[in-house]
């Protein structure tokens, strides 16, 4: 391994340490696939540092990439399995769904904007991540041709979760989303039977969920 390489290594292990288990993140398979998913791959040309620095970083076309630490508490809140098929709607550079990737059997992450879909489809490719699906399209009808799902992660910030993703979660299924006008709260639905049950966490600010769709 290049000097480089493991300086890198390291960044990635202070990140775990400092930005998510010193802060309550506890799910030890999802420290683990934050501490494998090189992220500094999936963010524009910048310093490695400042990959791994505690901020969301932008990605184009008004879109970022979350602080890890919302990452890793959104996907742990998504309680992944290794059988679970999820379902993003906002895959950006394609990090969450890789940080998914490692956690779950299948992703399917949609993208509405063209650039991002096509640079995110082969960034994972190239990275190895054959389990993820990137399709280019209006995430609010989610993907009715492949539910249900048993995660549906949403990384843009909606006043309410669209009908139809809520319709798309498989029993025992969990919805997690930043739901709120302006500033939000991290927020999961669970399917229990046959209802959902709400819970709220953690105080957010994403970009806005934009559909063409009502």
């Amino acid at each position: 391994m290049s000097d480089e390489a493991e300086y890198i290594e390291r960044l990635r292990a202070r990140m775990v340490e400092r930005q998510l288990a010193l802060r309550g993140i506890t799910n030890r398979r999802v420290l683990e696939a934050m501490a494998r998913v090189p992220r500094h791959l999936f963010l524009p040309a910048e310093p490695p540092e400042e990959a791994y620095a505690d901020g969301a970083v932008a990605v184009g076309h008004g879109q970022t990439c979350s602080q890890p630490y919302v990452v890793a508490y959104m996907t742990e809140w998504c309680e992944p399995s290794a059988q679970d098929r999820a379902l993003e709607i906002g895959t950006g550079s394609g990090y969450q769904a890789a940080v998914l990737a490692e956690l779950c059997r299948e992703v399917i992450t949609i993208e509405r904007v063209e650039t991002l879909a096509e640079a995110a489809r082969e960034r994972l490719k190239r990275l190895g991540y054959e389990n993820v699906t990137v399709l280019c399209d209006d995430g609010y009808a989610g993907y009715p041709d492949a539910a249900p799902f048993d995660i549906i992660l949403i990384t843009a910030g909606a006043p309410s979760v669209p009908p139809p993703l809520l319709e798309q979660l498989s029993e025992a299924g969990r919805l997690v989303a930043p739901i709120g006008q302006g500033a939000q709260r991290i927020t999961r639905y669970t399917r229990q039977f046959g209802g959902l049950h709400r819970e709220n966490g953690l105080d957010v600010r994403f970009v806005p969920f934009i559909t063409d769709r009502q």
